[in-house]
Order: C-alpha cells, then sequence, then structure tokens
C-alpha cells in the first residue's frame, strides 16, 4: 500500500515543483539570419531586473516574477538589435530571435583607434584584431600571454627560464618590437606596467612590461588589438600598438574548471610534469529598471614547474679538473683523471648528486585574482562607471647549481653535495578605476581616475651567504622589493556633428586632458641577504649575499616620482559614405625630461563594394621608463679567485657620467600603414596591412664594461680601468653596466587575416580562418655619448652581437595561424596549427673570426616549427559542456643547441686544443639543450587537458 502511494504521490509532486520552477518562463534560440546559434548574446527584459545570456548553443531561458506582458530586448555586438513583446502566462513560452549582421561578422566591433562611432574591424580605419572571450576559453592556454601567442600572430610572448624576476612575469611583443612599446588598456584605461624591469639575458632585456597575466581569462569579453602607431592619441608607450582589455559586463553565471599536463618525450626521457589546474567563476547582473549591471569575475590558476634540463657534462662534479704534470705522459694523465672520475661518480651516486641538476622550464606559480566591472546609470544620458582588481601571485624559480666544486659560493658544512637555489616571488597587483560620463548639452564627456600597483617580493631559499662563518649562514632571505605605483586622472570630451548633404557627412571632434603620477621604489633586503661576513677559502675571499640573487642594500633603496601632463585633439572626418579622413595631435610635459609633440593622420576609402583602402602615419614617443632611469643594484662576481663587484648603475651615478653618458631621453618613433580590408560574397573577410616603424633614441642596456685584466692582473692603460679609477682607486669594482639612448631601428611587415564562415546545415557550420605576419626588424645605427664613439673597445661593449640579435632576431620573423573551427549540433572540433617562424641567436664575440678560436655553430639560427592544438567539445545540455584536447598535439620541440663535441663527461684530454672547455657552446656544460635567449615557442611539449564547463 504504501508502496503504491509512493508510486503515485511522486510524479504528481515533482510534476507540482517542475511546474513551480518552470511556469512563467521564456526560453528560446537566438541565431543568425542564416541559422548559426549566436553564443553569449544577451537577453533583457526592457525596464526590469531580469536578464541572461545565450549559452554555447545560443539557448537562453528568462524567469519572470508574474505573469504579464514585457519588452524582451537582444543584443550582440555586430548584429542590429531585436526587440519584441511577449504576453507571459503560466506556461513556459518559446521564442526565437534572429539577428542580421550590420555588415560585420560575428562580434567585430571595435572601439579602439577612434574616439568616433565603434566600427567592425574591417571597416576600421586602422587595422584590429578582436579576440573573443570564447578565442580565448576554447584552448588549454590558461594565461593571457600564452593565449594571444597563440592566437595573434603578430603577438609574441614566451615563458623566460633561470632569469630571476622575469621567470615570473613574462615579456611580451608586438609587432617584434619591445614589451614597453605596446601600451594596454583595461575597459579603454591606460593599465599600470610592473615593478620589474629585465636586466637578464632575455628577450625584452632592458624594458619594462604590463604583467597581462594579472587579469583573469574569466573576467574578459573580448580583446582589441590596434596594430599601428597610436601614441597621439593614447600617449606613451603606443608605438607597436594598444592591446584593449574589455571586461564582461551582464553574463550569466558561468563556472569552468580545467586539469592537464605535459605528455611528452624529449630527451631519451618521458616526462608528465607541469600539472595545471584552473578554476573561475563570472556573472553579471543588471539593475532593475535599466539603472546598470554589476559583473564579478575571478580565477585561481595553479601549475607546478617543468624540467627539460639535460645531464652535467663536466668530468668532475666535488674537484676541479687535475692538471698535467710537466714530466707526466698524457697517457698517464687520462689514467690518473679517470681514476678521479670513478671515485668522483661513486661519491655522487653515494650522496644522491644527480647530473640532471638544474630546472630548464616554467616555474612553479600561482596565481588567484578578481576583477568587479560595473555602472550605474543616473537617467538616460550619466553613468558612474568602475572596475577594480587584485591579483596575487607567488612563484619560485630556481637558478643555477652550485657545485661542491665552487667552494668560494658554497658553504660545504650545509650543503655537502651542492644545491639548487631558489628565487622564490609574491607578486601583488591593484587596480582601481571610477568614471562618470555623460552629456553636457551636446557634447558627451567622459571624467575617470584610474591607479594602480604592481610589487614584487623577493625570498631566496635553498641557498646560503657564503662569506659568513662556517656553518652559521641561514638558507632563507628576504632581499628585499620592487614597487611601482601609477595614478591617471582623464577628461575627455567629443561630439559627432552630422550634416545633411554637401561634400561633409559628419565630423567628430575630440578633445582630452591627462595627468598622470608614476613612483618606483626599491625596498632594501634584510641585512644577511646583502653583506660580506669576511669568510675565506685559503686566501679567496667568499661571495657575499644570498647565492643566486643577492639582496638590495640600503645604498639601492629608493623612492622616486615624477608626474606629466598631456593634452590631445582628434578629429574625424566622413565625405559621404565611402571616404573617412582623420587627424590626431597630443602634447605632453614631463616632470624629469620635457616635452614631446606627436601626431597621426588616418584615412579609409571603399574602392568597391565593401573593400577599403585604408592607411596611416603617425609619429610616437616612449618615455623612459622610472625603472630605466634608476634601477641599481650590486652583485659579486669572480675574476679568476678575486671576489669583483658589478655594479648596474643609474644615470645619475658619477661612473655613467665618467662614460660620457647623460640622462636618459624618450624614444621617438615615425611609422606608416596602408592596407586593404572588406568583404566579399557576405562571408568572406580578410585585411591585409603593411606596415614601417623608424624608431631612433632606443634605450638598450649595455653590456658589461669590465676592467681589463692581462694574467689576473689589472692593465693600467686600459681605458676601463682609467674611468672606473677615477671614482674607485682601489679597484673594489670590477664591472658596470648603465641604460642608455643608443641605436635607431627600422621595422617593415605586413598582416594578413582571412577569415570564412560556411552554413553546412540547419545544425552545423564551419569557421575558417588565417592569419599571418612577417616581421623584420633592423638595427640601422649605433651611436652612444662622444667618449664611447671616440673608443673602439667601449663602442664594441655597448651594444654586441648578442645584444644586436636580441632586437634583431629573438622572435619569430613570421608566424602563422590556421584555426578550423567546426560545430554539428552539441558537438564542436577546433583544429589549429601555428607556424613559428626561424629565430637567430648571435654570439656575443664572432666565432666567424678564426683568431677568436670559437667554433661558428655559437651563431644559431633555429628553424621553423608547426605547432598543432586540437579540441573537441560536447554540450551534455544546456548548463553543462566538457571538453578534451591537446595542445602542441604531435610534441614539437625546438631545434637543440649545438653541443661541441669536446664537451662530455669523458673527455680527459689535457691538450688545450682537445680538453673540455665550457665556452666551446651555449649549453652551460650541456644543462641547456634548447634555447632559451630567443623567443619561438617554448620548449614543454605536448600538453593534454580536460575541461568542465557550467552555464546558467
Amino acid at each position: 500500500m504504501i508502496k503504491t502511494l509512493l508510486k503515485i504521490s511522486l510524479p504528481i509532486f515533482f510534476l507540482i515543483i517542475s511546474s513551480q520552477l518552470f511556469a512563467q518562463s521564456l526560453q528560446g534560440k537566438v541565431s543568425d539570419t542564416s541559422g548559426v546559434a549566436i553564443p553569449g548574446a544577451s537577453v533583457q527584459v526592457v525596464g526590469q531586473k531580469i536578464g541572461t545570456s545565450t549559452d554555447g548553443n545560443g539557448m537562453y531561458v528568462l524567469k519572470f516574477p508574474a505573469p504579464g506582458t514585457y519588452k524582451v530586448r537582444v543584443t550582440f555586438t555586430g548584429y542590429v538589435n531585436a526587440e519584441q513583446e511577449v504576453a507571459i502566462e503560466n506556461t513556459v513560452k518559446t521564442l526565437d530571435f534572429s539577428l542580421s549582421e550590420t555588415k560585420s561578422d560575428l562580434g567585430d566591433v571595435v572601439v579602439i583607434g577612434s574616439r568616433s562611432t565603434p566600427r567592425t574591424n574591417i571597416e576600421s580605419v586602422v587595422p584590429v584584431d578582436l579576440i573573443s572571450s570564447k578565442d580565448v576559453k576554447v584552448f588549454a592556454q590558461t594565461d593571457l600571454t600564452q593565449i594571444l601567442n597563440f592566437v595573434a600572430p603578430s603577438f609574441s610572448s614566451n615563458r623566460q627560464t633561470v632569469s630571476d624576476g622575469t621567470d615570473h612575469i613574462d615579456p611580451a611583443s608586438l609587432r617584434g618590437l619591445g614589451p614597453d612599446q605596446v601600451l594596454v588598456l583595461v575597459n579603454g584605461k591606460r593599465r599600470h606596467t610592473t615593478a620589474l624591469v629585465n636586466i637578464n639575458g632575455t628577450f625584452g632585456r632592458g624594458s619594462v612590461g604590463t604583467d597581462l597575466n594579472s587579469i583573469p581569462v574569466s573576467a574578459i569579453e573580448r580583446i582589441e588589438v590596434l596594430r599601428d602607431g597610436a601614441a597621439a592619441q593614447y600617449g606613451s608607450d603606443a608605438i607597436a600598438g594598444v592591446i584593449n582589455i574589455v571586461l564582461k559586463k551582464v553574463t550569466p553565471y558561468s563556472f569552468s574548471t580545467s586539469f592537464g599536463q605535459s605528455d611528452s618525450k624529449a630527451l631519451g626521457r618521458e616526462f608528465n610534469d607541469g600539472r595545471t589546474f584552473q578554476a573561475d567563476f563570472s556573472k553579471g547582473w543588471a539593475f532593475k529598471n535599466d539603472k546598470g549591471f554589476i559583473n564579478l569575475a575571478a580565477q585561481y590558476l595553479q601549475r607546478d614547474f617543468t624540467n627539460r634540463g639535460g645531464l652535467d657534462t663536466r668530468p668532475l662534479l666535488y674537484s676541479g679538473n687535475p692538471t698535467r704534470g710537466a714530466t707526466e705522459t698524457e697517457a698517464a694523465f687520462q689514467a690518473r683523471f679517470a681514476n678521479l672520475k670513478a671515485a668522483d661518480d661513486a661519491r655522487a651516486a653515494a650522496n644522491g648528486l644527480d647530473r640532471n641538476n638544474m630546472r630548464v622550464g616554467n616555474s612553479d606559480s600561482k596565481n588567484g585574482g578578481a576583477f568587479l566591472n560595473g555602472q550605474f546609470n543616473f537617467g538616460k544620458t550619466t553613468q558612474l562607471y568602475y572596475a577594480a582588481g587584485f591579483t596575487h601571485k607567488t612563484g619560485s624559480a630556481a637558478g643555477f647549481y652550485r657545485l661542491p666544486t665552487q667552494t668560494t659560493q658554497i658553504d660545504l658544512s650545509i650543503y655537502p653535495n651542492g644545491f639548487l637555489p631558489l628565487i622564490d616571488t609574491k607578486i601583488n597587483d591593484y587596480s582601481l578605476s571610477v568614471g562618470l560620463r555623460g552629456k553636457v548639452g551636446t557634447w558627451d564627456y567622459d571624467l575617470s581616475n584610474t591607479s594602480g600597483e604592481n610589487n614584487i617580493k623577493f625570498d631566496i631559499n635553498n641557498t646560503v651567504n657564503a662569506s659568513l662563518p662556517t656553518g652559521t649562514s641561514p638558507t632563507s632571505f628576504y632581499a628585499g622589493e620592487l614597487l611601482f605605483r601609477q595614478n591617471t586622472s582623464n577628461f575627455d570630451i567629443n561630439k559627432k556633428h552630422i550634416f545633411d548633404g554637401g561634400f561633409l557627412s559628419s565630423l567628430n571632434t575630440a578633445f582630452g586632458a591627462e595627468f598622470r603620477i608614476d613612483n618606483y621604489q626599491i625596498r632594501e633586503g634584510e641585512l644577511l641577504s646583502y653583506s660580506n661576513g669576511g669568510r675565506l677559502i685559503g686566501a679567496s675571499p667568499t661571495a657575499s649575499g644570498a647565492q643566486v640573487f643577492p639582496g638590495f642594500k640600503p645604498a639601492n633603496a629608493l623612492d622616486q616620482s615624477r608626474h606629466n601632463l598631456g593634452a590631445y585633439a582628434d578629429f574625424e572626418a566622413e565625405f559621404g559614405p565611402r571616404v573617412t579622413l582623420g587627424a590626431a595631435g597630443r602634447y605632453e610635459n614631463y616632470s624629469d625630461f620635457g616635452s614631446n609633440f606627436s601626431y597621426k593622420f588616418t584615412g579609409k576609402v571603399k574602392v568597391i563594394g565593401d573593400i577599403s583602402l585604408r592607411g596611416a602615419y603617425a609619429t610616437g614617443f616612449r618615455a623612459p621608463s622610472l625603472h630605466q632611469q634608476y634601477f641599481n643594484n650590486e652583485s659579486t662576481q669572480f675574476v679568476g679567485t678575486v671576489a669583483t663587484q658589478v655594479l648596474t648603475v643609474n644615470n645619475s651615478n658619477p661612473i655613467v657620467g665618467q662614460f660620457g653618458v647623460g640622462e636618459l631621453k624618450p624614444e621617438i618613433s615615425k611609422s606608416g600603414s596602408i592596407g586593404l580590408a572588406g568583404r566579399i560574397a557576405k562571408t568572406f573577410t580578410f585585411t591585409v596591412d603593411a606596415y614601417n616603424i623608424d624608431i631612433s633614441d632606443r634605450i638598450v642596456f649595455s653590456s658589461q664594461y669590465a676592467r681589463e685584466r692581462s694574467g689576473g692582473a689589472l692593465v693600467p692603460t686600459g681605458v676601463v680601468n682609467q674611468i672606473l679609477n677615477t671614482v674607485d682607486p682601489t679597484a673594489q669594482i670590477n664591472s658596470v653596466q648603465f641604460f642608455t639612448n643608443a641605436i635607431k631601428t627600422n621595422t617593415a611587415g605586413i598582416d594578413v587575416v582571412l577569415t570564412n564562415k560556411f552554413t553546412l546545415g540547419a545544425k552545423s557550420s564551419l569557421i575558417l580562418s588565417v592569419a599571418g605576419n612577417v616581421n623584420k626588424t633592423v638595427v640601422r645605427s649605433v651611436r652612444g655619448s662622444d667618449r664611447i664613439e671616440s673608443d673602439p673597445t667601449l663602442k664594441a661593449k655597448l651594444f654586441d652581437r648578442l645584444e644586436r640579435s636580441r632586437f634583431e632576431s629573438s622572435v619569430p620573423k613570421n608566424k602563422l595561424n590556421i584555426t578550423a573551427t567546426y560545430n554539428l549540433d552539441k558537438l564542436s572540433f577546433v583544429a589549429r596549427t601555428v607556424r613559428f617562424g626561424e629565430v637567430t641567436y648571435l654570439n656575443a664575440i664572432d666565432p666567424n673570426i678564426p683568431a677568436n678560436g670559437l667554433p661558428t655553430q655559437l651563431d644559431q639560427t633555429f628553424s621553423p616549427k608547426w605547432v598543432s592544438d586540437f579540441s573537441v567539445s560536447y554540450a551534455a545540455s544546456k548548463v553543462w559542456s566538457v571538453t578534451v584536447g591537446a595542445n602542441n598535439i604531435f610534441d614539437v620541440y625546438p631545434d637543440k643547441l649545438y653541443i661541441d663535441p669536446r664537451n662530455n663527461e669523458t673527455n680527459f684530454n689535457s691538450a688545450p686544443t682537445s680538453s673540455y672547455s665550457g665556452g666551446l657552446d651555449n649549453t652551460s656544460n650541456g644543462r641547456f639543450l634548447y634555447p632559451r635567449a630567443v623567443s619561438q615557442f617554448g620548449f614543454s611539449g605536448r600538453y593534454v587537458y580536460g575541461k568542465i564547463a557550467c552555464t546558467f
């Protein structure tokens, strides 16, 4: 009886519950006119706090508080808005929407690059890439720089290894230029740079960039990449272009989580490292009565380190190589050496000292952050908007392994078998932007203030201060902090005049002013992180401070600020439906180096149908960063057994004055572009743009100017010795390096983007895109101070062959991206292959000159490679979807570094021309097998992953 009652009552109960859950609701599908679903479209009830977005299949569900007549509005960027009244009753109604395109492809309307009406990227007067949230989340790359590296052909960025702080902040390039020559905006407002200046042997050495990975991917609606000089519109840094990150607004609840790891074979080993876990959330709420919105997005990302290091090829790990006795035969020497090695190997085996003693790959990283984006509407014309973000990132990266043989850098009582020192960072990033926009008469105004801060704390672990008395050194040190703050205030007004008839159809006029304050700080580390305890190894002094990263000294600490005031005018005129012309000018005055005026002219002519010819000419500038002007530090290096100091000095230091180098000046650019863009047969779009960029007074970070020695003794007549003796007569300083405006470069290239959309049936579609970039940078001239130019030795060290290759050939000369997206009902297949062009490394000393005695293979070109990704997604329901895939599915690696045949652990030859010598190749004793001084596509191999997403 009870069972029968349950059988009857339970269905009735669930029927009642389900009717309550779905009563007074509206559902349907949003698609384009060809029937292809539009995911991410906004579905709003006009005048009510009711709204949602379509899921991956274009479906939506709206629930209503009570029966009645409501107006439903559907919007999506690039499509004409649709509105319809619907009578809601105690039932579930179905209403589909079909949106017609505004002569645009899916979601390709951009606002960057023009202060007039937003346009599609094929109608903009300058080249702009638009990358949607779907583009940035379809593959397994979880941080923004890696996503853009595979999506945008003119963008290049790779993770660095064994490069101190640069292991934790990826340097990025647009059109082959430096990390500090692209301006980053968030919601159109200037984003602050990092506190880190790259001073190690990586791409972007000497530059300061923006940490794009401090912005959670879950917060991003779209990314606009302006590939054109825009300093006249947006100010300093926009020489290569502008990246504008637009945050989400009204969106449904969205959760996703993914897990993946390397599954790779290389170097005769199998790798299953780099385990990565990611979880994110976003939701945007609409306020009642069309009063605005608020969106909250957060992301957590945890990534384990990878290691693709080779085996240490030095024959002995516990003792230095022996020397052949004066009366010893070569055979006897080799036998003695072999016996020493056998004992050394046995000791290493007993103590667990592995020849695979480095971490060459991605650092450990944990990155958690959140962004708030919102707007409150006052009436119909005034809005208060805001965006706030916070990111906390920790990382752990390794330096060079210290072997027991390196007695002046180690305390054998603490680390009898050597140690691998770790540079651990805590990076905090804050930002807050608040603004008010509206109308005064017929003018639109925008008043805003944006503040940001990036700080980096360095903790050095698993290390020692070798100069302290034996056994007394800590193994962990606080080494200090770098901090950068920026506050930017803007006031902009614009007005579009419409003319009836006549030659001029419309004129958009915009004016604006900006006041910015920058602040840069270096904070000292703890005493033992930099001090010298005076310990000797025999007669040899030991190294000061924490090994791998000595702390900042009190003498390095600083707190420097500057301000600048800028004003601009921007005009854009339309002459009928076919011709658009624009002009902009910007004046800025800086408190530390003076003023600059930049200008830009643009034009577009529709030549036939939807095909336009467009072009631009612009001047630009990049102000030297406070980091470049003031960064300084001191480290201890050894010349033979002599401990000497290496200084990075700022331009106010009297040592730099002795080289004749003055204060830094801004970099000045002249750029031009010309291209074709348009649409053929409604579905095929294309953009082809050529560009040329000349930059003078580019800032470089010099090579080390080291004291001249002969047989270990100082050469009194050496020009560097004479310079350094004026400020350091006791010769405590061995080397100096500094920043200076020294080179003139030319960068030329072409960008091509082709896209076609095919409708294959009621439930299937195919989108094909091909995007490519060809780019070449040439250093036209090198010009130092008069003092440097007067001496060949000084000039050769200012900008050597290695530094030249960082500018000319360390990022791919060309890149090609081919992507296919096939949608079939609930399934989606995405395949992508990217061809990364060749990169070239030049040795600092020319190996092609026989007198230098170096292998010519030290100059090395790394051939182009294809890297292919594939993923498949299944929408199990309107709420749930699952994705599996692989990045670099064919497990492709770059070419290996050249290893000299003499450099192997069984080489016991004593002859100078055939003995072991680490200086004969760039592998650092066999431990670096893939290039790290050039930036192609990394060397982690295949990565497999799975992802689950929930949207409701």
